[in-house]
């Protein structure tokens, strides 16, 4: 009797601890969709970066990027598109935040799918409650850890075919040694001792091999999970999206099913549930994870393409919901509108990662020239110009009152710094960066809007502006829409047939220099960089002598 009650005591137990479990989880997950519901467009929740964590990140652009057009390494870091991507990650799983970097990588060449993309945003801006029914699934999928999916996938190919022959044939033999104690007890035991002993020591080892890739089982079971759950929600914009994923979750069926022998969370953990520690020694002598892994392995490994384009449609809705989220928590935004003419037509454009942003307008049939001190705004204009232009060919945004242009292909060349691993100089890169610009052009293709900042910057001022005038004139051809800043005046004359001239100025003001980031149409008129010096406290006599050998210059042409 006490036998009886006390198995009726460890029931109890347990049915509390999983009643306490499933409570809490309940308790988190109510207070996560109360969270969604009252923070819409609030910034996101903040998340520092890990040092990889982009990488990882980047991973489903790396396997999928070549297939389109897509913004180059070179550009992406010129207009430290890192952080814009922080700053508008409203994701909650992997698939949504690699698609996100993905998309804004890869801008659109031509309108097929604008309408509908816009639709589905627009959709998830009024339909609250549908929206927030679809972040708190996105949510339960949530990330995959250290790695993205697609390094585990591609991990996976290294364990090859995996036989469970092996594990089997230790199943005989128990079976084996079982009978034998029919006929002889004492060989019988002996037998089994060691068949289990053996399958214990095998066990561990095939255990170590195979754990750092269950991980990626659980992702993909939580993919399958969550996809069941959508398929019962309102088809809303998702309809077809929705059809296509449940095809897919079919494919898998095998994968899924009996999956809780490896999956279970407490499998090998140590845990002080009597009914997980039964299954953990069912586990270590009847190796019946290893053989559940090595079929779901198999079921993976050959259908890889239905879990990619799960993670694919996934990651574009969750990317949908997202880019709503970041409207919303802009000041001012606007609908880009697409035409075939040269040029560009924005009002206002600003960039989201500067708190008090100086809104500027431009205005142009052909390449732009800006000049102006340093500091004065130049660089962070073509940053906001091109920024925007992404967006527009992306997520379909824009930071302005308006925005008005064609479809580009978009580079840039303008933070470079010095290869010393390829033993480059700075020239020497800067000259790449350049050719790789005139190269683009050349490819059939949409039009090129480039954005240049300092032409040549590494070499002498002669060779400069004499290179630097006929790189500019190649890049405004119909078929290249170039932004450039410079310091060098001489370019605005030897250009002005080709580039429309814009200036920043600032102004010194009680031995201070204020800067007003305002955009003004022609050239540049004021030199201050020398007024700066004095500005910063140097010598006076510098200041004077500085002066007086620029305008010598100025008035003869030469140094003396």
């Amino acid at each position: 009797m006490e036998y009886i009650i006390f198995g009726w005591v460890i029931f109890a137990i347990i049915a509390l601890i999983m009643l306490k479990g499933f409570l809490d989880e309940r308790k988190k997950k109510k207070e996560f969709i109360l969270w969604l519901r009252n923070h819409y467009g609030d910034l996101p929740k903040k998340h520092d970066y890990q040092e990889g964590e982009m990488h990882k990140i980047s991973r489903y652009f790396r396997v999928h990027g070549n297939e389109v057009f897509h913004v180059d390494d070179i550009t992406w870091n010129d207009l430290s598109m890192d952080d814009v991507f922080q700053r508008m990650n409203y994701t909650y799983s992997a698939a949504g935040e690699e698609y996100l970097y993905y998309l804004l990588r890869t801008p659109m060449q031509d309108t097929d799918q604008i309408d509908q993309l816009e639709q589905q945003i627009t959709y998830f801006m009024e339909e609250k409650e549908e929206r927030i029914a679809y972040q708190a699934l996105f949510a339960e999928i949530g990330k995959t850890g250290k790695y993205s999916i697609y390094d585990y996938l591609d991990y996976l190919d290294l364990l090859g075919r995996r036989n469970n022959w092996i594990h089997h044939a230790g199943n005989i033999a128990i079976v084996l040694s079982l009978a034998l104690m029919y006929f002889s007890v004492q060989y019988g035991i002996l037998l089994l001792v060691i068949v289990m002993g053996r399958n214990i020591v095998t066990y561990f080892k095939s255990k170590n091999e195979i754990d750092p890739y269950v991980t990626s089982f659980a992702y993909i079971l939580r993919l399958m999970q969550n996809v069941e759950k959508m398929e019962k929600l309102p088809s809303g914009a998702f309809g077809k999206e929705t059809e296509e994923l449940k095809e897919c979750r079919k494919t898998l069926g095998k994968f899924k099913s009996g999956s809780y022998i490896i999956m279970s969370s407490a499998r090998m953990s140590g845990s002080s549930n009597p009914l997980e520690i039964l299954l953990d020694y069912i586990r270590m002598v009847f190796h019946v994870d290893l053989i559940k892994f090595n079929q779901m392995l198999a079921e993976v490994q050959k259908n890889k393409a239905s879990i990619d384009r799960m993670q694919t449609i996934i990651g574009f809705m969750e990317t949908v919901i997202a880019i709503g989220a970041f409207r919303a928590s802009l000041d001012a935004y606007c609908i880009p509108r697409f035409d075939k003419r040269r040029g560009m037509k924005a009002e206002n454009l600003y960039h989201p990662l500067l708190n008090e942003p100086v809104k500027n307008s431009i205005l142009t049939e052909k390449g732009v020239l800006i000049t102006g001190s340093n500091a004065s705004g130049k660089s962070t204009f073509l940053k906001t110009v091109a920024m925007n232009a992404i967006f527009a060919q992306t997520i379909h945004t824009c930071m302005a009152d308006s925005y008005s242009a064609g479809l580009y292909r978009i580079m840039s060349s303008m933070t470079l710094r010095d290869d010393l691993a390829g033993g480059d100089s700075y020239y020497i890169v800067e000259i790449k960066s350049l050719k790789r610009i005139l190269n683009t052009v050349k490819e059939d293709g949409n039009p090129v809007l480039c954005f240049v900042d300092e032409v040549l910057r590494g070499t002498n001022t002669v060779e400069r502006i004499a290179a630097s005038t006929q790189i500019l004139k190649s890049l405004s051809k119909s078929s290249v829409l170039c932004f450039a800043a410079t310091h060098d005046i001489e370019l605005t004359h030897l250009l002005e047939k080709c580039y429309n001239n814009y200036h920043f100025e600032e102004e010194i003001m009680d031995k201070d220099v204020v800067f007003h980031y305002r955009l003004l149409k022609g050239k540049a008129t004021t030199r201050n960089a020398i007024k700066l010096l004095g500005v910063m406290g140097y010598d006076e006599n510098i200041i004077q002598e500085a002066e007086t050998l620029a305008e010598k210059f100025l008035e003869e042409g030469s140094w003396g």
